[in-house]
């Protein structure tokens, strides 16, 4: 009999401590749904919003802020993509990779390479120019390969660049507030590889700002930027 109490004893003492293991037993996790953002930023077929005729969007950079003002109708397809693109978050974190002292300052590879993946052939025609604006200082365009290769890239020009206006090249906005940040964004690398020593932009898309921050430090970047209405 006692044996049979003891045994019984050691049981109870055991049995809570089973218990207690058993309920610090993770569940299953659930994972948090995108957001809209989210999912436009891995499918650039939801960036298909139409952009207001007229808008600011408000760049927070490591130098300090600048606004750009987008009007619509200078270039509706720059426009709503470049809209679109601010939306989803796109060019947070975004390095001015290729910065030319008396020429332009060009960024929108995303820092992520599987975001570059979804976006590096989703290209958009050009826009007929309308003859009413020009690259002029501040103003801001699209960076191309070539004929209709619109996708993400941007450059806002340092000075008067109307030659590349004939080349495909359409404003579709202007720097209206903080060009002297811009200005101040840094330019030593100069022209990129292999015409200079700043980044190779095939590289940038394939490895990201962990490229970037390894071998180009000093670069300045993009913090966030948001739609202002």
């Amino acid at each position: 009999m006692n044996i049979i109490v003891a045994a019984l004893s050691a049981f109870l003492l055991a049995a809570p401590s089973l218990v207690t293991a058993a309920t610090i037993v993770p569940g299953p996790q659930r994972k948090k749904p995108k957001t809209n953002a989210q999912e436009t930023l891995m499918n650039p077929q939801k960036a298909n919003e139409k952009a207001p005729a007229k808008f600011n969007a408000q760049f927070s950079t490591s130098k300090g802020d600048f606004t750009v003002e987008v009007h619509r109708e200078w270039s509706p397809l720059g426009a709503d993509r470049f809209y679109n693109l601010v939306k989803a978050g796109y060019y947070d974190d975004c390095a001015f990779f290729r910065a030319i002292k008396g020429f332009m300052v060009q960024f929108g590879i995303n820092g992520s390479p599987a975001v570059n993946a979804q976006w590096s052939k989703a290209r958009i025609p050009d826009d007929e120019p309308i003859g009413a604006q020009s690259n002029a200082r501040g103003f801001l365009s699209f960076a191309m390969a070539g004929p209709n290769t619109r996708t993400t890239q941007l450059f806002i020009n340092y000075a008067d660049n109307s030659n590349l206006d004939g080349m495909g090249f359409t404003p579709f906005g202007k720097v209206t507030g903080g060009m002297d940040v811009v200005d101040k964004l840094y330019q030593g690398y100069g022209e990129g590889a292999p015409h200079g020593m700043g980044p190779e932009q095939g590289r940038i898309q394939s490895e990201g700002n962990s490229y970037l921050k390894g071998e180009f430090p000093k670069l300045d970047y993009i913090k966030a930027a948001k739609i202002k209405g």
